[in-house]
């Protein structure tokens, strides 16, 4: 396994009341994008349900520079995500933190990227305000 050491959030910057699915995120990233396969290694739909985009074993493509040693998490909409969707994304940390003893930081795409509002929350308060 490679070494994680970063969990980075993202949001698929989409209408927040429009479900998307891994498909259709898949399909953009690879002909859109021309990338071999999604992005995010996992999405979390608007109903709550955290779903496998890309194996943790293979490098993501979801932020330019940090890829090789962190792990993509996707939320669907833009801005206004739903409590299901963040109360999966609270489990969904404390799991991976539990999993991958290598795993140090856990930050928004807009950290890596000035020119990106991603995720359009501050993830350092959603840590915080959540005891992660």
């Amino acid at each position: 396994m490679r070494l994680l050491d970063k969990h980075i959030i993202h949001c698929s910057d989409t209408p927040n009341n429009r479900d998307v699915t891994v498909e259709e995120i898949r399909d953009w990233h690879i002909k859109g994008n021309k990338w071999d396969d999604i992005g995010y290694h996992f999405v979390i739909y608007r109903d709550g349900t955290l779903h496998i985009g890309r194996p943790l074993e293979q490098v993501g493509a979801h932020c330019y520079g940090q890829n090789s040693n962190s792990i993509g998490t996707c939320l669907i909409g833009r801005d206004k995500f739903t409590k299901k969707q963040m109360d999966t994304l609270v489990t969904h940390q404390k799991l991976l933190k539990a999993l991958i003893p290598t795993l140090r930081t856990t930050q928004g795409h807009c950290d890596y990227n000035s020119n990106k509002t991603c995720p359009n929350f501050s993830v350092r308060d959603f840590l915080k305000k959540n005891g992660l």
